[in-house]
């Protein structure tokens, strides 16, 4: 009866193994079993074979009792193939619902920390097994991920194709994409129209497929998926537009700059110059005028120079110049008025560079050092710091439109323009009407993407032709070469941007393996 019980405590998934003993320790219980089967049969060749050759001991890990870790001690034997052309002479019988070839673990237990690494991963599944006495490593959890079986997927109506880079501008592969599921298909080796072909012959029912502009993946499609409706994706064509906008920009870059006024002489800037009037307050002036007092007193009283500096704690020079001084208004006179400087012949040039915006000291130096000032810095900051002093409201000077800066604002929405964005626009398209066609076409191009009105596609490519726009003419010319594909991407709700964010995923891998390990 105990003998029962084990058995189907144990051992009830498989009929052919019996429970001989068990032993039970502190931490783990070990189910001692043997096969009980007659016969088994050979891997290789299918063969039925009963001449049993040897027997050995296979342990196998369990799921857990009672919080002891089981093992199960399976004796199991070794049979001889009868059929001669076999290549295997001997093989092992396996225990159906317990053993698998090469397993150190029971298939009950294989299974399940199989969807305990799906569920958590690596070391989250490996803290929880711990937890179940079941002692296991993440890598051997990712691992058992990555044998499993790829699962099966029904074939994708609207399918995505797109090329991504195994090693860039060398191999490149293909990913597949299913859009209205937003999952990945299957990757193939390469991009080349033959194995899309085949793949797309191999699985048929797709409807659609979204695609970029490649002539090799319409090929492919057109003769893999005959059927199919081709969807050009909007994102590329938008990002061709964009490239037709650069080309255009960068043909009139010289126009971009507002011009230059005419020349002019340079704005007068007056500072406030040094006063030759005496200081009349301050307490320097009070004590110039205290002691020169004081000297003139004492000189009276009939005391000499060298008594009267004793006497007021004045050095002798001090004394003989308040006392050679008959008002000391001739003291308080600025000792460098009407002296020149060596910065005077660099001033016009600092008023002028100041007046267009340039502003910092530092630079203003470097430059009139270059014109052969000899002088230090310092004395340029003094004299840039009072010309700020003088005019503290100077506005720097706009920054100059590159060809980045004015194919960005015709590309974007006029409402996520910034306003001084927006009237810089206004003044390159003013002064460049070539810019000012390729905006209105941008813009009525962009309706037609937003609204899904992809039948006014010729309409559009019509006036375009008309217009002495060469860029935009080839960007029209290249459209009707793929004009079915591109009125059904401009029209359909369908695109290749579920394809984008895999290409992203693979890209970001392929950065992250690249990373030197320590």
């Amino acid at each position: 009866m105990a003998d029962d019980l084990l058995q189907d405590l144990w051992l009830h998934r498989s009929a052919d193994v019996a429970v001989n003993t068990l032993t039970v320790r502190a931490d783990r219980v070990t189910v001692h079993a043997a096969t009980t089967g007659d016969e088994a049969g050979c891997p290789s060749c299918g063969t039925v074979s009963t001449r049993v050759h040897s027997s050995y001991m296979r342990r196998l890990d369990d799921s857990a009792a009672g919080g002891r870790r089981v093992v199960v001690e399976l004796r199991v034997r070794r049979f001889r193939c009868g059929e001669r052309a076999c290549p295997r002479a001997t093989f092992v019988e396996q225990a159906a619902g317990l053993t698998f070839r090469h397993g150190r673990r029971s298939q009950g237990l294989q299974t399940a920390l199989q969807q305990l690494a799906l569920a958590l991963a690596g070391r989250a599944g490996s803290r929880l097994a711990e937890t179940f006495a079941v002692p296991v490593s993440r890598s051997t959890l990712l691992r058992l991920i990555r044998a499993l079986p790829d699962p099966a997927h029904a074939v994708p109506r609207v399918l995505g194709v797109d090329e991504f880079a195994l090693r860039k501008g060398h191999v490149y592969a293909t990913i597949l994409v299913d859009i209205e599921t937003r999952r990945a298909v299957d990757l193939l080796p390469d991009r080349t129209v033959e194995t899309v072909r085949s793949w797309l012959a191999d699985h048929p029912g797709v409807k659609v497929v979204c695609r970029d502009r490649s002539a090799s993946y319409a090929e492919a499609v057109r003769l893999g998926a005959p059927d199919a409706i081709h969807v050009a994706d909007r994102f590329h064509l938008w990002q061709n537009l964009a490239d037709a906008v650069e080309k255009t920009v960068l043909q009139h870059r010289a126009l971009l700059p507002e011009p230059a006024p005419a020349a002019e002489s340079a704005p007068a800037v007056a500072l406030a110059s040094v006063s030759s009037e005496p200081r009349r307050t301050g307490r320097l002036s009070d004590r110039v005028r205290e002691q020169h007092a004081a000297v003139h007193a004492l000189m009276e009283d009939g005391f000499s120079l060298r008594a009267i500096g004793r006497r007021l704690g004045l050095a002798r020079n001090t004394v003989r110049r308040l006392a050679g001084a008959k008002d000391p208004d001739e003291l308080l006179v600025g000792r460098w008025t009407g002296r020149t400087s060596i910065l005077d012949p660099y001033k016009p040039y600092l008023h002028q560079r100041f007046a267009e915006g340039h502003t910092i000291a530092r630079r203003l130096f470097e430059e009139i050092r270059q014109r052969g000032f000899p002088g230090q810095e310092q004395i340029v900051r003094v004299y840039v710091r009072r010309l700020r002093e003088a005019f503290p409201n100077q506005d720097p000077p706009r920054r100059k439109p590159s060809v980045r800066d004015v194919t960005s604002w015709i590309t974007r929405r006029p409402d996520r323009l910034r306003d001084e964005d927006a009237q810089q626009l206004k003044e390159v398209l003013a002064r460049v009407p070539v810019l000012a066609t390729t905006a209105e076409h941008v813009r009525a191009f962009a309706e037609l993407m937003n609204d899904r009105r992809g039948r006014e596609l010729k309409d559009w490519i019509t006036r375009v032709q008309q217009d002495q726009v060469p860029a935009l003419r080839s960007f029209a010319t290249g459209l009707l070469q793929d004009l079915d594909a591109v009125v059904a991407g401009l029209t359909l709700s369908y695109s290749s941007g579920a394809v984008e964010g895999h290409n992203n995923k693979i890209i970001l891998w392929n950065l992250w393996c690249q990373v030197p390990r320590a």
